[in-house]
C-alpha cells in the first residue's frame, strides 16, 4: 500500500505528534508498505532523508519551536503523480492540512484525519489570543474532521469531546504504540551519574516540551514544596522549551536549585535512560489527547501522578497503575507523589504488574495493525479512479469543490467564533 503522511511537525521536531508520525512510519514500512512523508523544514534536519517532501516553512514561530509552512511549491505535486498514494493521512486540520485535502481529492482517495492535538490551547503562540480565537480553532478542527473520510482520535476521551463539538465523521479510536521492548531496557544509572544525581536519592521526573500549555508553572511549585520538605529528592527535567527559565526560577526561589536537574531534549537509548533514571514521573498538563510520554514512563516501570485530564485518564487507573488529581490541587499532587515513592512489597509487585499490562496495551504493532485495517476497509469502500483523459478534468474538479469546502470552512469557523454554542468545552 502507498501510504502519504502529511505533518506540520516531525524529526527533528520533539512533540507527541512528530514522534507519532515517525513512529508509524517506520512500522509500516517496516512491515513492506510505502509511505511519503510531507513536512515543514526545521533546524538541523536530517540529510538525505528517504521519502520525505520538505516544504519551506519560517523556523521558530512567535517565539514557539514550531515551523509555519510557506506556500508549497509546485514539486510537491509532481513528486506524488509518480507515487499515486492510496490513501492520505493528516495529522493537522490547518497548513499542510489544507494541502493534505486537496492531494487526497486530486488522486480520488480517502482522506484520514488523526486529531492528535487540542489546538485551543495553543493559541497563546498566535498574535491577539482571544475567546474568539479559541472557538474559531475548535470550529475549524471541527469541520476539517467532517471534511476528511475517517477520524482517528487517540483516546476514548477524546472522541468523546469531538462527538460533543460536532464531529460527524466516523471515529476510530487508535493510539500512538510504543515500542515497549526498547523502553523497558534501560540504566538509570548512567543517567543519574552523568548528571550528578546520588545512586540512592528518589527521584522525581518529567518528559517533554516545556512550554506554557504543559502547565508546568503548578508542576514546578508542587515538587518544589515535596522536595522543601524531603531534601533528598531530586527533579529530573527532560526537553526543552521556553517554561525552563519559569521551573529554574521556582527552584532558585525556594532555594532547591541543586535539586533541580535539565538533560536538555533526549532521543534514543539516552530517553530510555532517563525513564530508569526515575522512581516517579509527574504530569500536569491539560492539553494532551493521549500523554505518549506517561506510557513510555510505565513501560520503563514507573508509576505516574497526573493530574485529572483527557488522555492521562484514558491511561492511568487511579491507584492501580498510577494516580489522578482532580483541578490543579496542589496538596492532593503532594500527597500522591508521597504515596508512589514509598509504596512496597506486595503493593509495589501488583503496581509492577499493572504497569506492565498497561504498557503491553500499547504496543506499536498493536495501534498499527489497527490502522493498516482501517486503511484497506477506506480503500475498498472507496472507488478507484479511473485513468483516462477526462481524468484530469475530474481532478481538476474535485480540486475546487475542496477549495471551496476549505473556505466554507474557514468561513463557517469565523462565524462560530462570535457565536457561543456551547461546544467550547
Amino acid at each position: 500500500m502507498n501510504i502519504l503522511m502529511v505533518t506540520n511537525t516531525f524529526t527533528p521536531h520533539v512533540g507527541g505528534v512528530a514522534k507519532s508520525v515517525a513512529s508509524f512510519t517506520e512500522t509500516y514500512r517496516q512491515l513492506g508498505h510505502r509511505v511519503i512523508v510531507i513536512a515543514p523544514e526545521f533546524e538541523n534536519m536530517p540529510e538525505n532523508e528517504t521519502d520525505v517532501i520538505r516544504v519551506p516553512a519560517i523556523q521558530n514561530f512567535n517565539g514557539s519551536d514550531f515551523s509555519v509552512r510557506l506556500p508549497i511549491p509546485g514539486y510537491v505535486f509532481a513528486s506524488l503523480n509518480e507515487f499515486r498514494p492510496d490513501v492520505v493521512h493528516s495529522h493537522h486540520p490547518f497548513l499542510l492540512g489544507d494541502t493534505a485535502l486537496l492531494v487526497a481529492a486530486s488522486f480520488d482517495v480517502p482522506l484520514v484525519f488523526t486529531h492528535h492535538t487540542m489546538h485551543e490551547q495553543y493559541t497563546h503562540y498566535v498574535p491577539l489570543d482571544s475567546p474568539q480565537l479559541k472557538r474559531f480553532v475548535i470550529q475549524l478542527a471541527t469541520g476539517y474532521a467532517n471534511l476528511s473520510d475517517r477520524v482517528i482520535a487517540p483516546s476514548r476521551s477524546i472522541a468523546e469531546i469531538l462527538q460533543k463539538r460536532g464531529v460527524e465523521t466516523a471515529i476510530e479510536v487508535v493510539p500512538t504504540g510504543m515500542d515497549i521492548i526498547t523502553l523497558q531496557k534501560g540504566n538509570g544509572s548512567t543517567l543519574r551519574e552523568s548528571m550528578n544525581i546520588p545512586r540512592e536519592a528518589l527521584v522525581i521526573g518529567h518528559t517533554g516540551r516545556l512550554a506554557p500549555e504543559k502547565n508546568l508553572k503548578f508542576l514546578a511549585q508542587a515538587v518544589a514544596e515535596f522536595i522543601d520538605c524531603h531534601p533528598k529528592t531530586h527533579f529530573l527535567v527532560v526537553g526543552e522549551g521556553p517554561s525552563k527559565t519559569e521551573i529554574q526560577e521556582i527552584f532558585n526561589n525556594s532555594g532547591l536549585d541543586s535539586n533541580l536537574h535539565f538533560t536538555g531534549s533526549l532521543k534514543g537509548q539516552d530517553l530510555v535512560n532517563s525513564y530508569h533514571a526515575m522512581n516517579v514521573f509527574a504530569f500536569s498538563s491539560k492539553s494532551e489527547t493521549q500523554g505518549m510520554v506517561l506510557v513510555e514512563a510505565m513501560a520503563a516501570g514507573v508509576p505516574v501522578v497526573a493530574l485529572d485530564a483527557p488522555g492521562a485518564r484514558d491511561v492511568i487507573h487511579h491507584q492501580k497503575n498510577g494516580w489522578l488529581i482532580a483541578d490543579d490541587d496542589s496538596a492532593a499532587f503532594i500527597s500522591a507523589l508521597k504515596q508512589a515513592l514509598s509504596i512496597t512489597g506486595e503493593h509495589r509487585e501488583k503496581l509492577q504488574q499493572a504497569l506492565e499490562q498497561t504498557a503491553e496495551d500499547y504496543s506499536m504493532a498493536h495501534s498499527a495493525e489497527r490502522s493498516l485495517a482501517l486503511y484497506t476497509a477506506l480503500s475498498t469502500e472507496h472507488p478507484c479512479p479511473k485513468e483516462t483523459e477526462d481524468s484530469l478534468w475530474d481532478s481538476a474538479l474535485r480540486i475546487i469543490e475542496k477549495e471551496w469546502k476549505i473556505w466554507e470552512n474557514i468561513a463557517q469557523s469565523t462565524e462560530a467564533a462570535f457565536t457561543d454554542d456551547g461546544r467550547d468545552d
